[in-house]
């Protein structure tokens, strides 16, 4: 078949975005692996499917699926690419939108200077529902947050288990230009304690409002931006009385600001989305 789709990208973290909705999408994992392929492919590190949602009161269905071919529950990044889609398309002309993931529904507005605020929901702090195996494990309590022990690499690093609908294990480290992102980011992803294995993040604190960034994707690698892994990473760092709202995310693609009150309230979430080409492939 001939699939149109849109190349989009949120602080570097790029996307192909479908339409769901005016063609019939049906992909199996070989397929979606093909189209982020960036020799034989379109290329890209998630890809985004846009569908109309069967929940009332809910405008959309947004699922994603991983450069490996595998569905995941969330993505900040995509989201805000989602509704800029959404709404340059003509699929809607709402400035907010309520969207169908896979954990629940969540809320983004297309702000009127350009950058889109996506409602991330309330972080999931409880290990077994990231989820995050800690049987068998003495914590570290620093500040309102537990610190777990992983053994990566014959050596204990310390992180904080944090679900923003998909799972995070964010550790602080002194310079994110010298982190083991590389070698020690894929033995976290795939680590025996993370069932459903989970995004590394590494976390510089600048000061109590700013921060810089990198993750190492579940199923994608290093990617210039990740805005759920942005926003694991605030509440790490909040709950361990280093950071307080709102943070400044430096990343390698850009800045994500990041609010959150430290309680049961929503992370919020605010960046840039940008559309890059448009394009036909035959799949």
């Amino acid at each position: 078949m001939k699939l149109k789709f849109t190349k989009m990208q949120g602080a570097g973290n790029d996307f192909v975005v479908i339409d769901g909705i005016s063609q019939t999408i049906d992909f199996t994992p070989e397929q979606w692996r093909a189209l982020a392929d960036r020799h034989f492919g379109v290329g890209a590190d998630q890809l985004l499917l846009v569908e109309r949602s069967a929940l009332p009161d809910v405008d959309f269905r947004y699922r994603i699926f991983n450069a490996d071919g595998g569905e995941v529950e969330h993505c900040g990044n995509g989201a805000r690419c989602f509704v800029k889609f959404v709404r340059d398309t003509g699929l809607t002309d709402k400035r907010s939108v309520r969207v169908e993931v896979q954990q629940g529904v969540i809320t983004l507005t297309a702000r009127e200077d350009g950058q889109v605020s996506v409602d991330m929901g309330a972080p999931i702090l409880t290990p077994s529902d990231v989820p995050f195996d800690a049987s068998g494990l003495e914590g570290r309590r620093e500040g309102d947050d537990t610190l777990w022990p992983l053994d990566v690499a014959g050596k204990t690093t310390w992180i904080s288990a944090v679900s923003m609908g998909n799972p995070h294990a964010v550790q602080v480290v002194e310079n994110v230009d010298t982190a083991p992102v590389e070698t020690d980011g894929p033995l976290v992803e795939r680590h025996a304690r993370f069932p459903r294995r989970v995004n590394a993040g590494f976390l510089q604190v600048v000061d109590k409002h700013q921060a810089r960034l990198r993750v190492f994707e579940r199923g994608a690698a290093e990617t210039l931006a990740c805005g759920t892994g942005a926003c694991a990473a605030a509440v790490a760092g909040i709950r361990r009385g280093l950071l307080a709202s709102p943070v400044a995310i430096e990343t390698h693609g850009g800045t994500l600001t990041i609010e959150w009150d430290g309680a049961a309230g929503p992370v919020i979430m605010t960046g840039p989305a940008a559309t890059v080409f448009e394009g036909t492939i035959e799949i």
